[in-house]
């Protein structure tokens, strides 16, 4: 029996769509499956998981209060540190920015990518370590400035390593605005202050949130940043759970604490679109 087009459309969907949808199976339901298992679990006397099934794991979750706390409130302090940068140099990349060198200044962006954020990091280290910038502070009579393994430093350290994901999404949402609405308002004698709050930054507005919302995301499961530049003094969750499954092997607290904080990605995520529909008047915003 011949295929009709409807059904060969469907079928090539599905082979194109197959892929995809088998990678994300297999790599990200079957092991959060695997932690939900085990999150209601107990720990082996050895080590590891325990067959079980007990809320104590998520009763125990106030013990990590403070890996928590540091999280939920330093991330989406960096989040909002990277957008204050960001939009400005996004701004300039696609409305101010010459046609001709624009390209290369967007790959100035990407650059920082093609080194490990590893190297990156422990560049910052001796920059704000004792042969780094106090150093040169008390050259100058400046002394006993404590720049490393503080929460300033793992800010910065978070703005430097996660600024151009949110440059891009901006940059994008950007570079597709109209130009002539930009126009017409100053042909109605708006200012430019007006014209930004009214038309560019609406507009933009899905790009915001996409580069809120991802740089959030990644910054809850943050691990490196806080163990280098914050010497274990700013605790993340990414800390806590690297500590529960590898030093401790607390596999079930550990898968506990990681179920909690994809619920708690996933009320981010809702949020933030939300706020992203309610503000923009659009439900076309593209978040990931």
């Amino acid at each position: 029996m011949p295929l009709t087009p409807d059904r060969k459309r469907q079928l090539t969907t599905a082979a194109l769509v197959a892929p995809a949808g088998i990678w994300l199976f297999v790599f990200l339901v079957l092991p959060f499956m695997a932690m939900v298992v085990f999150a209601f679990g107990e720990r082996a006397p050895e080590g590891g998981y325990q067959a079980a099934f007990t809320f104590a794991q998520f009763a125990n979750l106030p013990s990590r209060a403070a890996a928590f706390w540091n999280t939920m409130m330093i991330a989406p302090v960096g989040a909002f540190l990277c957008l204050i940068v960001a939009y400005p140099v996004a701004y300039y990349l696609a409305i101010k920015s010459n046609p001709k060198y624009r390209i290369v200044l967007v790959s100035l962006v990407v650059v920082p990518f093609w080194t490990s954020l590893l190297v990156r990091t422990y560049a910052w280290m001796y920059i704000l370590g004792s042969r780094g910038i106090p150093n040169l502070l008390g050259m100058i009579g400046i002394e006993d400035v404590r720049l490393l393994n503080t929460p300033g430093a793992v800010l910065l350290g978070i703005v430097y390593g996660y600024l151009p994901l949110m440059i891009m999404p901006i940059y994008v949402s950007l570079e597709k605005l109209d130009r002539r609405l930009l126009e017409a308002s100053a042909d109605l004698g708006a200012r430019p202050i007006s014209t930004f709050l009214s038309v560019t930054l609406p507009l933009s507005l899905p790009g915001v949130m996409t580069g809120v919302a991802l740089v959030t995301i990644l910054l809850l499961g943050e691990y490196l940043i806080p163990q280098l530049l914050g010497g274990g003094k700013v605790f993340f969750i990414g800390n806590a759970l690297v500590d529960l499954f590898l030093q401790s092997r607390n596999w079930p607290f550990g898968s506990a604490i990681a179920v909690t904080l994809v619920v708690v990605v996933v009320i981010v995520l809702s949020v933030a679109m939300r706020i992203a529909w309610k503000v923009s008047g659009s439900r076309q915003v593209d978040l990931v």
